[in-house]
């Protein structure tokens, strides 16, 4: 059966870089030795392995891995500390004009009056 994994790396100036792959060791070596000069982590290496997930669909792995590259990085601490618990809360929109942050002002008039 073939796996494949999705993967987050820590660079060395600090961000981290989601990928995919069929074989994690390879490619693990391949992003340290810079073999793609056009890469995002050609210039930010060495690169560190902080976490992967094992698929056996491809499909499922691109979707994953698609959905993890728009997380914040925050999400993504979350996710290599296995915080699980807090991904829903880090989800959570913040922003005060978000319609869940207003309250009720029970001082204003209704509209049909």
């Amino acid at each position: 059966m073939k796996f494949y994994y999705v993967y987050l790396l820590k660079c060395k100036d600090d961000s981290y870089y989601v990928g995919i792959t069929s074989d994690i060791d390879r490619r693990l070596v391949e992003h340290n030795a810079g073999k793609y000069p056009d890469a995002y982590t050609f210039k930010r290496r060495p690169v560190a392995l902080m976490w992967y997930q094992e698929f056996t669909d491809p499909n499922q792995a691109i979707e994953f891995e698609k959905k993890i590259k728009k997380w914040s990085r925050a999400k993504k601490e979350a996710l290599i500390k296995d915080d699980y618990d807090l991904l829903p809360f880090l989800s959570e929109c913040k922003n005060e004009s978000h319609s869940k942050n207003k309250g009720f002002d029970s001082a204003q008039p209704d509209s049909g009056t």
